[in-house]
């Protein structure tokens, strides 16, 4: 048996005929990759937003001072980040800020409270997700690319 020595060749299908419903179907689940993380982002910045000082005191509450500067770039980054992932403009830039914040919750569940990987599953999850979008753009069915532009 010999490998393939070339890293960027694809592999072959064992099931050729399938490949028609991958190339399909992948751009979709792109497409719903990216809008899901987006509602995400915004369930979870909405609250932030419609209540600043119980934000601030959340923030405050997980060690982050000064909760008034720290909650609106934190509700901002989920919000406005969170828009521009449903609607894939500017999409590297919002997947780049919403990894920042990942990397903050996963250093957060899996240092500060010391929980290790089951506290910090849920955040490397998202990360990995939001990092795929800051490397590979919103897809085929994003407003980058109805524009014709991505950052």
């Amino acid at each position: 048996m010999t490998f393939q020595t070339d890293n960027h060749a694809t592999p072959r299908l064992i099931i050729p005929a399938l490949e028609s419903v991958y190339a399909t179907l992948s751009p979709l689940v792109v497409t719903y990759m990216r809008i899901i993380a987006g509602i995400a982002f915004l369930v979870h910045g909405w609250p932030k937003i419609t209540n600043p000082m119980g934000a601030v005191g959340m923030v405050e509450s997980l060690g982050f001072y000064p909760g008034a500067l720290w909650s609106p770039l934190l509700a901002g980054t989920e919000v406005f980040g969170g828009m521009l992932l449903v609607l894939g403009l500017l999409t590297r830039p919002a997947a780049v800020a919403t990894s920042i914040v990942l990397c903050v919750t996963t250093y957060f569940h899996w240092i500060v409270r010391s929980e290790g990987f089951p506290g910090a599953e849920k955040s490397l999850l998202w990360l990995g997700l939001t990092a795929y979008f800051a490397v590979h753009g919103g897809g085929r069915y994003s407003l980058d690319r109805l524009i014709g532009r991505q950052f």
